[in-house]
């Protein structure tokens, strides 16, 4: 849209961002997932958002620069996830056994093709990379931050839990993918609370504690079931997450 004396004016959202930007991030968060980084191209990233060339290179220099800002949108959506969890009122240990029941739900609901940073990386062999680097960031903050879940919760030995638990996690997405999460949850979920020190019957909360980082549409509505401690977490859109894609949400220590 032009102004007055043919000056452009940018469409913006109601937090002020770039209305194109967050269409063009939307759509690859979108397409990225669904079909693959490199299947992608940009004319049919272009199409899709329904904006010009001109304009995605505007707001993205180069495709990877794009990726760059998919992989952050993903970031964004779990450690905004783990944010919700904390402050729903649960104890250490119940906040452990409710970390753990969204993660079989992110499976169940939101990455039912495996783990984007994991396929990112699967497609950016050079470790060198910046895909390869922002996936390495991305794990070392999940797995630190299991680390002090499970310190919190008393786990005699953390480091071991939450390395186990980042593994389950991993095959958990895979296996998801690959043989349908029915086959998968009781597996998981198991291996998991074993891990985790909360296989004694005295812990975790197991009901669902909302959508947060779950960012499917409206029409995949989680089933009915008891509320949690603390109350049920707000979901979050698609739009939610890639509209926070821009910023750098970190979860209170």
């Amino acid at each position: 849209m032009a102004a007055k004396g043919g000056a452009r004016t940018t469409r913006k959202t109601p937090d002020g961002g770039s209305a194109a930007r967050e269409r063009l991030l939307r759509t690859a968060v979108d397409l990225f997932y669904a079909e693959g980084i490199h299947a992608v191209g940009v004319d049919r990233i272009v199409e899709a958002a329904g904006i010009t060339r001109a304009t995605f290179y505007r707001h993205f220099p180069g495709k990877e620069d794009l990726v760059l800002a998919y992989l952050d949108a993903e970031d964004v959506a779990i450690r905004a996830a783990f944010a919700a969890a904390a402050g729903s009122g649960a104890t250490p240990r119940e906040l452990l056994g409710l970390v753990i029941h969204e993660l079989g739900e992110d499976v169940a609901r939101r990455h039912t093709r495996g783990c984007p940073f994991i396929n990112a990386a699967a497609e950016y062999p050079d470790p060198g990379s910046g895909v390869r680097e922002r996936v390495r960031e991305h794990r070392e903050w999940f797995r630190a931050t299991l680390e002090q879940l499970a310190a919190a919760a008393g786990v005699p030995d953390p480091v071991t839990a939450a390395g186990q638990l980042v593994l389950l996690r991993d095959a958990a997405m895979v296996g998801g993918y690959l043989d349908g999460w029915e086959r998968v949850r009781d597996a998981f979920t198991a291996a998991a609370m074993t891990a985790a020190g909360l296989d004694d019957g005295t812990g975790p909360v197991t009901g669902p504690v909302g959508r947060t980082g779950s960012v499917s549409g409206p029409d995949d509505e989680p089933p009915s079931a008891a509320a949690p401690v603390g109350g049920a977490v707000p979901a979050a859109t698609r739009a939610d997450v890639t509209a926070a894609a821009g910023s750098t949400a970190t979860v209170p220590s």
